[in-house]
């Protein structure tokens, strides 16, 4: 099992200040969901639901305990790929995709292209991927027509921004 690393205060700061009202209202899903911090920061900041996405099975617990009753918002204890398939076949679709992969796996080149990833995307939504410095997000393939909007650095950690191509 990889160890968790949380976003930092900082970096978290940084990603909602950039959302900013996008998250008011929002569909949230939370990949690679470790803690959940951000989903639960997205829910805090008025996302009208959240989806975590926690492969592993401990984590995902913990985060269903954090959440308690009451919150419109559920945890998925699946691996990305299989997660995004079933939220598919359930034409869930969402404004805010955040994921934060274990750096230096090669998630950051594989995630834009992994199968059923535009599937999960509503009209005009925002996708965010946390990533190493060392690890840039790239669109060699590129299935989905995605673009990238935006990247910044906060020292180690970058957040790269990218959205579907309007043509597309």
């Amino acid at each position: 099992m990889k160890d968790i690393r949380p976003t930092s205060g900082r970096v978290m700061s940084a990603l909602f200040s950039i959302l900013g009202d996008v998250v008011d209202g929002a569909e949230f899903l939370d990949l690679f969901a470790g803690t959940g911090r951000v989903g639960f920061e997205a829910l805090r900041r008025g996302a009208k639901s959240a989806v975590f996405v926690e492969g592993v099975k401990s984590r995902a617990e913990d985060i269903r305990r954090l959440l308690g009753a009451g919150k419109n918002a559920l945890v998925l204890s699946l691996e990305v790929r299989r997660a995004l398939s079933w939220i598919v076949k359930r034409g869930m679709k969402f404004t805010v995709i955040f994921a934060d992969p274990p750096y230096n796996s090669g998630w950051s080149e594989s995630l834009p292209a992994i199968p059923n990833l535009d599937a999960v995307f509503a009209d005009g939504a925002l996708m965010v991927i946390e990533h190493s410095v060392r690890e840039p997000v790239t669109l060699i393939s590129n299935p989905h027509n995605l673009e990238i909007t935006s990247t910044r650095e906060y020292g180690e950690t970058c957040l790269t921004f990218l959205q579907k191509n309007p043509a597309s």
